[in-house]
């Protein structure tokens, strides 16, 4: 049997697409992306997408809630698993440089449905982490319009604000985003270089001019002791560990750390994005693991620096929620540095939308070009050679929803599936080594099947922190895919009518 052939067994929703088809897929003309992207540019992407909402707002809210000043410590936990999950990635995003990320892992090692429901998973992700994070980028441009005495209708500021209907800047912003991945991703990543480095110099401001105003006596204890909290939990306490483990909820001591780890997961979402790009990359092989791994170094570096300077200038139960890093100048009588870093937060939130809705427009044209989506959305652009169908779909879509909805506590939303995107992908490592050993690794996971193991633990741990609400919410959206799969997507299924032809 040759390494390209599959077992006549496998023809079940658990059949697995071969690297080499997947590959061959990515050849054919009509569904053929540009390879535009060098290791720099993936880097650049990957910081861009993960400095944004996390390390803005969240530092605040865990310090303040959860950790106290070992918020740093939270940012180290979640960066491990982080780790842990990016190595992991860097195995297949080199093995299988096609787009589509967690979603083609899967279907190269796991199989069809298993890959169904993490593309399913992938594109609702994508799609909250854009609107969610256009309508904040929206409330930064509003702010820093009232200060030079700018103003829009009431009616246009979003419902968010009273008497707001339509949020019109969070809408401009995602239609704009969109017309610029129609047009190239170079093009993407010229601007991306360019608001990065803005983004990435006023978190520099923060943790060089925060130096000069910490105050020992803020560190002081560094681990604050353990609370019980009103009412027996708080907004972000775990019944699924209550369940499994049966101990009191607390907020701060150690577990209040692994809590605040399960949150601020959120502000580093984004490297697995990268993968999405592995089709459109010059050097997959050697840029990918560089890319994933390399963005990944310098976000957790700053956040630690970050999250060690707020809490030094700022007692922890004094700091804001909602603008943590801007208000401890104010308190420390700098507004000058607030109004650089409310300037900084809504330039570097640009990158974020235009990023995640990469990710995602990439995973709906890698499942539309297996046929599990109908066809039509995976046909490239005959000059730009991007996927501009699903690209002006779901930009529209995703305008819409960020113009008109009011977005509250979604972050949980996305991390819970991110997570299990972690969780699936190193299980794929471990059956990808042994189902086909022969490939070719440019990149190779260290300790497997250790270290996935471990990474699977790891992100499992994180899921079970985060509220009951946010785990019902997650099953229902996958008890839709998986309807949806069996009612389309089984049968159009690309790879199940090769196997039908095949067979007769």
């Amino acid at each position: 049997m040759s390494t390209d052939q599959q077992p006549r067994a496998n023809n079940g929703v658990f059949r697995t697409k071969t690297v080499e088809q997947s590959i061959r897929d990515t050849e054919e003309p009509e569904h053929a992306l540009k390879k535009s992207l060098s290791a720099w540019d993936l880097m650049v992407f990957g910081v861009g997408v993960i400095i944004g909402t996390g390390i803005f707002v969240l530092t605040g809210k865990v310090a303040k809630e959860n950790a106290g000043p070992a918020t740093a410590l939270a940012f180290v936990a979640a960066g491990i698993v982080c780790a842990l999950a990016a190595l992991c990635y860097a195995e297949f995003a080199s093995t299988v440089p096609v787009a589509g990320s967690a979603y083609t892992f899967a279907y190269a090692s796991i199989g069809e449905l298993p890959a169904w429901i993490i593309g399913w998973d992938l594109v609702l992700e994508f799609a909250l982490g854009t609107a969610v994070v256009a309508v904040g980028w929206s409330g930064y441009v509003r702010s820093l319009m009232d200060n030079i005495d700018w103003h829009l209708p009431a009616a246009l500021e979003g419902p968010d604000v009273p008497g707001g209907t339509f949020d019109i800047l969070a809408f401009l912003l995602v239609l704009v985003l969109t017309v610029v991945l129609v047009l190239g991703m170079k093009l993407s990543a010229r601007i991306t270089a360019l608001v990065v480095a803005i983004k990435v110099t006023v978190v520099m401001i923060v943790i060089v001019a925060g130096l000069f105003f910490i105050v020992g006596d803020n560190y002081k204890p560094f681990i604050p002791p353990a609370v019980t909290p009103e009412g027996g939990g708080s907004s972000w306490d775990s019944p699924m560990v209550q369940l499994i483990f049966g101990y009191e909820p607390t907020n701060f001591g150690v577990m209040g750390i692994f809590t605040a780890a399960s949150v601020v997961f959120f502000a580093f979402i984004g490297f697995d994005v990268v993968a999405t790009a592995a089709e459109e990359t010059k050097l997959p092989q050697r840029d990918m693991p560089r890319g994933i791994l390399g963005s990944l170094f310098i976000c957790t570096v700053l956040y630690v620096a970050v999250a060690l300077v707020v809490t030094g200038m700022q007692h922890y139960s004094e700091l804001s929620v909602s603008a943590p890093l801007a208000d401890a100048f104010k308190a420390a009588g700098h507004p000058f540095y607030a109004g650089v870093i409310s300037f900084g937060a809504a330039v570097g939130l640009t990158t974020v939308c235009l990023i995640l809705l990469l990710g995602q427009t990439r995973v709906f044209f890698a499942m539309s070009r297996d046929g599990l989506l109908p066809r039509f959305f995976s046909k490239t652009h005959p000059r730009f050679k991007t996927p501009y169908r699903p690209t002006i779909l779901l930009g529209v879509i995703i305008a819409v929803v960020a113009g008109f909805t009011s977005i509250n506590e979604l972050a949980t939303l996305v991390n819970i599936g991110t997570l299990f995107a972690f969780v699936v992908v190193a299980f794929g490592v471990i059956v990808l080594r042994r189902t086909r050993p022969d490939l070719p690794r440019a990149f190779r996971t260290p300790w497997v099947p250790v270290l996935p193991i471990i990474s699977i633990a790891a992100s499992f741990w994180l899921m079970l922190n985060l509220p009951g609400e946010t785990w019902f919410r997650f099953a229902v959206w996958m008890v839709i895919g998986i309807v949806v799969y069996f009612l389309y997507g089984r049968s159009h299924s690309r790879l199940g009518q090769q196997r039908q032809t095949a067979e007769y």
